[in-house]
């Protein structure tokens, strides 16, 4: 089986939004943003998705989801890695993520757990951070250059 990592396009959205629900992760703001997720593809099925919404020098990591028959095989780390890199190429600050089920996993690949406050504020604003999902998700950030504090 050869799997496809690519940019996402309108006619990807109900498959993503059909594997996020299977996952129990948020559609919230999905379709907004869809032009700036990814999508792993196998045998023209979507089997994992992405995607990365920028607000400024800040970034949310968001829907970071695989099929269960396509895990372990390091899909998410791919695109999640290819996402951070995009977030480094337009000059990001910091990459900020909210979980409930994958704390550990995103420590591994460098996040580290804040209080939501600490959140930037512009990032706070966005649909998946208000959706009653994610109420009361932990939140992580990836600080991916230095702030100078005066």
């Amino acid at each position: 089986m050869e799997v496809v990592v690519r940019g996402a396009n309108q006619g990807d959205l109900p498959s993503i939004r059909s594997l996020l629900t299977s996952v129990n992760l948020t559609v919230a703001g999905v379709g907004e943003h869809l032009e700036h997720f990814l999508v792993v593809e196998d045998a023209g099925k979507i089997v994992g998705c992405a995607g990365l919404e920028t607000y400024g020098f800040h970034a949310l990591l968001r829907s970071v989801a695989v099929h269960p028959h396509y895990r372990n095989r390091q899909l998410a780390t791919s695109l999640v890695t290819r996402l951070v890199d995009q977030a480094r190429k337009d000059r990001v600050h910091a990459v900020y993520l909210l979980t409930t089920t994958a704390e550990l996993y995103f420590r591994r690949l460098g996040f580290a757990t804040i209080p939501r406050e600490d959140v930037d504020s512009s990032v706070r604003q966005s649909a998946e951070f208000s959706d009653s999902i994610c109420a009361t998700a932990p939140a992580m950030v990836l600080p991916l250059r230095a702030v100078a504090k005066h």
